[in-house]
């Protein structure tokens, strides 16, 4: 992967989540810009680029998402079915990143298009080693779509 800044788009209405995976990210905060959104609902706003993130500048396309599954108004579920509906957006890879490991999450988050699923680990130690396997993996390992510095416009 040649992108020199990769933006990764965290779905979580926890901001302390947000903060342990900013700094466990660590060193590689560099290559990354990493935004948060609160639920599903400021996801689809971001992702169609409505409301307060109207413009360009104040929403770069993400080339990955991570996505909590339980959150207040427009859960990661029903967040997940809106992305991957859509023709413009489906190929922005979804990683559900959440605290639960039922199987009925984990199938149906599949079913919907998730390209992966992981559960949030308890420790911080795990968290950076997972966050470093995910990032070696979606930044050195594969090819994202051209069009990760920009989607195709509505107009």
């Amino acid at each position: 992967m040649t992108n020199n800044n990769l933006t990764i788009l965290m779905v979580d209405d926890d901001p302390d989540d947000f903060f342990l995976v900013r700094h466990a990210l660590g060193d590689k905060k560099g290559s990354i810009d990493l935004r948060l959104v609160e639920d599903g609902e400021e996801l689809m706003d971001y992702l169609l680029k409505r409301g307060r993130f109207e413009g360009t500048a104040c929403a770069p396309p993400p080339c990955l998402i991570l996505l909590d599954l339980n959150m207040p108004i427009m859960d990661g579920r029903e967040a997940l079915r809106e992305v991957k509906a859509d023709p413009l957006l489906r190929h922005i890879p979804v990683v559900v990143f959440t605290t639960s490991n039922d199987t009925d999450d984990i199938l149906a988050s599949y079913q919907l298009g998730a390209s992966s699923f992981i559960v949030k680990p308890a420790s911080y130690d795990r968290l950076v080693a997972v966050l470093a396997s995910l990032v070696d993996y979606w930044v050195r390992s594969v090819e994202l779509p051209p069009k990760c510095d920009g989607w195709r416009s509505r107009d």
